[in-house]
């Protein structure tokens, strides 16, 4: 189906090209074989202003640069997740997106329902599904310099983690960003939490707070729209919160310090180009980072953090990309590392 598409395209190209025809009927048949690109979202919804967002930016980068057709289902609970499966299947779309890991059991058994269809899955990896291509992103790497960022800038010398549900994609924030302060400020507190959910901003509001009665002064939350939450709360205590995935700088621009990206939207982008360049291989995997501007954290950093600390984030970096730090992503190797 991918090929025939593939090669009528190029074939409405050539022909176009040479003979300059603009008949409306060749126009319609050209526009019906548009190659079609859909993401399923998690329970957060598309305008979570972080991980979902980030994804559909990337899709909506594509359909401008590539000329692809895209589009997006959103799931309210996780019994969507299969239906919009079948939806999309339905459609005749080509490429199908789910984005999170909270996906990864309803990509498994579409692709295993439709060995025919292409899916991708981001932030799990299927690598033994031949149909499934996996995308993972070094997180660990820009949350640890965003804990540089905090353990230097804390005047309390206790700051916070908020994570959405304990799952490893945050688990691999969290140890980094635990990581990155010990790095620069071994006696600093690090207070951990976590929602259990990736919508509930009350939820988010109200962990924040309390952890600001606690002592911190700086609170990173690493789940979709509880961080917005999480963000409010600092705005109304006059502290310091971190944003993650996007830059979220423009929810609270005096309060939000920096941000651990994780740019969905390049990995996404990446992938769609690799369908259409025939380059595309299912039961892959591949893992974006620095070398790829992928993670990191956001020129914004510069508007409420030190030259001093902002040369450090730069060195570090230089460190992170030569292979001289590594940083943990799980429980294990975070012990193995402050020990």
């Amino acid at each position: 189906m991918t090929l025939k598409k593939l090669t009528t395209l190029a074939m409405a190209t050539v022909v176009s090209a040479s003979l300059l025809v603009g008949c409306s009927g060749n126009n319609e048949s050209a526009e019906n074989d548009k190659i079609t690109v859909a993401m399923i979202t998690d329970v957060a919804g598309v305008n979570d202003q972080s991980f979902n967002q980030s994804a559909w930016e990337g899709l909506q980068q594509a359909e401008k640069e590539l000329g692809v057709e895209v589009k997006y289902l959103e799931s309210k609970q996780d019994s969507d997740y299969a239906t919009n499966i079948e939806t999309l299947v339905d459609e005749d779309v080509d490429l199908i997106l789910g984005v999170g890991m909270k996906l990864s059991d309803a990509i498994k058994e579409g692709a295993e329902l439709y060995p025919d269809q292409n899916f991708v899955i981001v932030d799990e990896e299927l690598t033994d599904i031949s149909n499934v291509k996996s995308i993972l992103f070094n997180a660990q790497e820009s949350a640890y310099l965003a804990g540089l960022v905090a353990g230097k800038t804390t005047k309390t010398d206790n700051v916070g983690f908020i994570g959405g549900m304990q799952l490893p994609t945050v688990d691999t924030f969290k140890y980094g960003f635990m990581a990155g302060v010990k790095a620069v400020n071994p006696d600093a507190t690090i207070q951990v939490q976590y929602a259990n959910s990736f919508t509930d901003q009350a939820k988010g509001k109200a962990i924040a707070n309390q952890m600001y009665s606690n002592g911190a002064d700086i609170v990173f939350t690493c789940g979709g729209d509880v961080g917005t939450g999480s963000i409010e709360a600092a705005k109304e205590n006059g502290k310091f919160a971190i944003g993650v995935d996007r830059d979220q700088s423009d929810l609270a621009p005096e309060n939000v310090l920096t941000s651990a990206i994780k740019r969905v939207d390049v990995g996404v982008y990446e992938t769609v180009k690799a369908y259409l360049d025939g380059t595309f291989e299912g039961g892959t995997t591949t893992i974006y980072g620095l070398e790829d501007n992928a993670v990191g954290i956001p020129d914004t950093t510069k508007n409420l953090v030190s030259q001093e600390i902002l040369d450090l984030v730069e060195e570090t970096i230089t460190k992170l990309k030569n292979k001289e730090i590594t940083v943990p992503k799980n429980e294990e190797e975070y012990n193995a590392m402050v020990k």
